[in-house]
Parts: C-alpha cells; sequence; structure tokens
C-alpha cells in the first residue's frame, strides 16, 4: 500500500488536528469517525470532516510520539476508516564548527628598548602571530591595542560611599514598606521586600550601541508563559471546587456537583462532547455518582501522590492549567488528549506551555511584521523579498505570507495583492491600528451576552447591547 507524507505544522500541533491537503484528498474522501494506529499498536480515534478538510483528535497521538514542527507523519490506509500512523522525527543540525582564520602576516611594532630621564632607545621589532585564532568566547573579547603596544584594562567599579548609599536606601525602602500593614501593599510593594539572605540588587551598566543594534535586528524575543506558582497542598485542597470553577470559566467546560464529592466536567460539544468525572478524594470514589456515567475519571490530590487504580488529577498541575489558560485561550478539544492519556500532572501541564507559548509565539511574529510594515508610509508598494530582509531569520517565507495574506482580508483590508508578488500598503500600520480598535469596541458593544453569563453589576444597570 502507498504511504502518504504528511509535514507537520504549528496549527496542527495547536489544534491537534491534520489538513486535508488536495494530495491527501483521495485517502480521506468521506467524512466521519477513523482510527489511526501509531508505532506501538496504540488506536486513536479520530474525526475526519471533508467539508472543512480536518482531521480532529489528533492531539494525543502528537504528545504521545513527541512530536513538532516539521516532523513527519506517514499514513497507510489499512482499511476503510482504518490509518497506520509512522511518525518520523527529525534530528537537529549538529552546531557549525568554528570558522579558522587564515595565518596573518608578521607585523611590526615600535617597541621602547631602553629608556632614561634624557635618552629613549626604540626600534622596530617584529611581532609573531598564532596559527590559529580562536573565536572569542564568552568569558574572551578582543583587546584594542594601543599605540605603544601596551594593554590597558579599565575596570569601572563603584565607591565605597556609593555602594553605601544604595544599601542604605534599599533598607529604608523595605523598612517602610514592612511598616505597612499586609492588606495596604502593592503588588509592586510586595516585590521590593528582601528576602532574608538575598543581596539587593546592583544597578547594571547601560547597553552599548552594538548590543542595542543586535537587539534590534534580532526582533522581538517570542513571549513565553509565566511559570506556575508554587503551590501548597494544604491551600489547593481546602479550595478544589473554586480551581475547577475558574478552569470551566476559563475553558468552556460546564461544571456540575454530582454530589458524594465528585464533581464532572462536560464538554457540550455535540458528537465531540465529553465528560470528565473528578473525584476530591478516596472516599468520593465509593459514592454512587462515580459510575453514573461514561468519562473520563480523575482523583484530585497532590503531584507526590499516587493512587491505586485511577488516574490523577494534581492541584499543581490544576494551578498551572488555570495560569495558562489565562494566558491564551484553551478549549475541551486542546485538553481531551491529557484527560485520555491519563494522568494529569505537571509533566502534562509543562506539554500544555508548550502549545501556549507557541500560540503566543505566533502572536509575537505577527507584532513584529506589524512594526516592521510601520516603518512603511501609506500607499507605497512592498517587496516581499525586501520585507524579509528586513525582519531576518526571526520569520520563515511561509509565515510572512500567511500574514501577508491575512492582512489583505476584512476587518485588516491594510493591503492589496500587486503581480510580482508586491503587496500595496493602503493604510498606515498607525491608522490601521486605530481603526481596528474603533471597529471592535463597536462590536463589543452590539454583542448580546446571555442572561446566565451577564456580570450582575450589568445587569443592575441595565445595559442594553
Amino acid at each position: 500500500m502507498k504511504s502518504m507524507r504528511y509535514i507537520v505544522t504549528r496549527p496542527c500541533l495547536q489544534e491537534g488536528s491534520l489538513s486535508i491537503l488536495k494530495y491527501l484528498q483521495p485517502t480521506f474522501n468521506q467524512s466521519g469517525p477513523a482510527v489511526f494506529v501509531d508505532d506501538k499498536g496504540d488506536e486513536h480515534s479520530v474525526q475526519v470532516d471533508t467539508e472543512r478538510a480536518r482531521i480532529w483528535g489528533l492531539g494525543g497521538l502528537y504528545h504521545a510520539q513527541h512530536l513538532g514542527v516539521n516532523d513527519v507523519l506517514n499514513i497507510t490506509n489499512l482499511a476503510p476508516a482504518r490509518y497506520q500512523v509512522e511518525a518520523i522525527v527529525k534530528p537537529y543540525a549538529p552546531p557549525a564548527s568554528p570558522r579558522r582564520e587564515p595565518n596573518k602576516a608578521p607585523e611590526t611594532r615600535r617597541v621602547v628598548v631602553s629608556s632614561t630621564p634624557h635618552v629613549r632607545e626604540v626600534r622596530m621589532q617584529e611581532v609573531p602571530q598564532p596559527a590559529e585564532a580562536r573565536p572569542a568566547g564568552p568569558a574572551e573579547a578582543p583587546v584594542p591595542e594601543t599605540g605603544a603596544g601596551d594593554v590597558r584594562v579599565t575596570e569601572v567599579r563603584a565607591s565605597a560611599a556609593e555602594a553605601a548609599a544604595q544599601t542604605q536606601v534599599g533598607r529604608v525602602q523595605a523598612d517602610r514598606v514592612q511598616a505597612r500593614p499586609p492588606a495596604e501593599r502593592t503588588q509592586a510593594e510586595w516585590g521590593s521586600v528582601p528576602v532574608p539572605g538575598q543581596s539587593l540588587p546592583s544597578a547594571s551598566a547601560p547597553a552599548g550601541p552594538a548590543a542595542t543594534a543586535q537587539a534590534v535586528a534580532a526582533g522581538p524575543p517570542a513571549p513565553t508563559p509565566r511559570a506556575a506558582p508554587e503551590v501548597r497542598q494544604g491551600e489547593q485542597a481546602g479550595q478544589p471546587a473554586a480551581q475547577l470553577a475558574e478552569l470551566t470559566h476559563l475553558t468552556g467546560y460546564r461544571l456540575d456537583d454530582l454530589g458524594g464529592g465528585v464533581l464532572r466536567l462536560k464538554a457540550e460539544l455535540g458528537a465531540h462532547g465529553y465528560a470528565v468525572l473528578v473525584a476530591l478524594d478516596e472516599q468520593a470514589r465509593t459514592s454512587p455518582a462515580w459510575n453514573e456515567e461514561p468519562g473520563y475519571r480523575v482523583m484530585l490530590c497532590s503531584e507526590g501522590e499516587d493512587p491505586q487504580g485511577v488516574s490523577r488529577l494534581t492541584h499543581e498541575a490544576l494551578a498551572a492549567l488555570i495560569e495558562h489558560a489565562r494566558l491564551a485561550p484553551l478549549s475541551p478539544v486542546d485538553l481531551r488528549g491529557y484527560w485520555k492519556a491519563g494522568h494529569v500532572d505537571m509533566e502534562s501541564a509543562a506539554s500544555v506551555a508548550e502549545l501556549v507559548s507557541a500560540y503566543l509565539a505566533q502572536r509575537g511574529v505577527f507584532s513584529f511584521v506589524l512594526l516592521t510594515l510601520a516603518q512603511q508610509p501609506a500607499h507605497s508598494v512592498i517587496s516581499v523579498p525586501r520585507l524579509a530582509e528586513k525582519l531576518g531569520s526571526g520569520v520563515n517565507y511561509a509565515e510572512l505570507g500567511s500574514i501577508l495574506e491575512t492582512l489583505t482580508r476584512a476587518p485588516f483590508l491594510a493591503l492589496t495583492p500587486l503581480p510580482g508578488g508586491q503587496f500595496l500598503l493602503r493604510v498606515g500600520v498607525a491608522n490601521l491600528l486605530t481603526d481596528l480598535a474603533e471597529y471592535a469596541d463597536g462590536v463589543r458593544r452590539r454583542v448580546r451576552t446571555p442572561a446566565g453569563n451577564r456580570p450582575e453589576a450589568a445587569q443592575r444597570e441595565g445595559i442594553r447591547a
């Protein structure tokens, strides 16, 4: 049987899906449920949607195979609606060896041979060069040569009076913050209170022009998700229902209390819907509600516990999922593969963090392209090769083409395609963002919020859509 080769993209990893490209249409020619069998013989249930040209439900497969962007799937049709999938993880390219410079010709310098208060003897002397020039490491830097061949090392240090003044100012500020009641302290003041045994931060030297130019050329760094806060077992065990309620609010589940210490996360997605039963303790597993309906079952516990006969959802992973959902939109479709895999612990939360990081990185690339386009005046022609040269290696041609294509459609309408792969910038980026903000505000005012989800303050004030 002929195997079809498919390259995994970043949207595939984010959505847990696979795009049915034109050459894959004969292989997936009918919508409905299907089964993917991986290298280990594990079966993964997927849903084929020919109308949208997507295959959904591959998040568990991607996670189990540790796949990343540009990895390859070989798909073989075994039977109707049953496919064999072989994952090929591309190795990283080996680091390039340092470039060796050719031997330099010997140079001559003026060297002082002898010197007295009245006479100084100067001669020309040949200075040999090393055979191989080693690249300067992080701790080494090329030293400039002076005219007399001497090496001068200049070290700037703060005087003792300045260091004492900085220390005294830090202590006074810390005493003022600690003297205030805890309820009146702001978040910035909490961060300024020194920890016992921790030294005060020293003032760093300003970056030079070379470092500034290098930072601008590299482009804005991709935003990364914040680290999950430290979780104490006693605090989290006392509020599991509140945490699950916040998770459902952020991700789109519906939370039901079935009684007996059993809570249910319900994903109302029609044919893609499912339920997760969460036992708050060991005793909840003996209640009748635990076996009422089919679904995934987990028990809430700490990271160090390992309950027998049931998958676990740790307090630490639950707090981390909430943090990730605050940074980027997560849906029950994104999380289904983790419930199906079994334990949802900090390892699973780290995998979710990678998805969130990839989403934020895409948003950062989009912002980088907009900021670069902002350097162009309105009603000017944009050349894609020149724009890619300005962006550097931070944005590849595929991402750049997708972003430019997006900017040609509503509601942006910022670019007009021209023959020869060029674009016309119809409006300046600053005016574009202002118009988008006004458009978004107008649409937001006309959005009709369901009565069950409308805030109480809005109901009291009688705000109408």
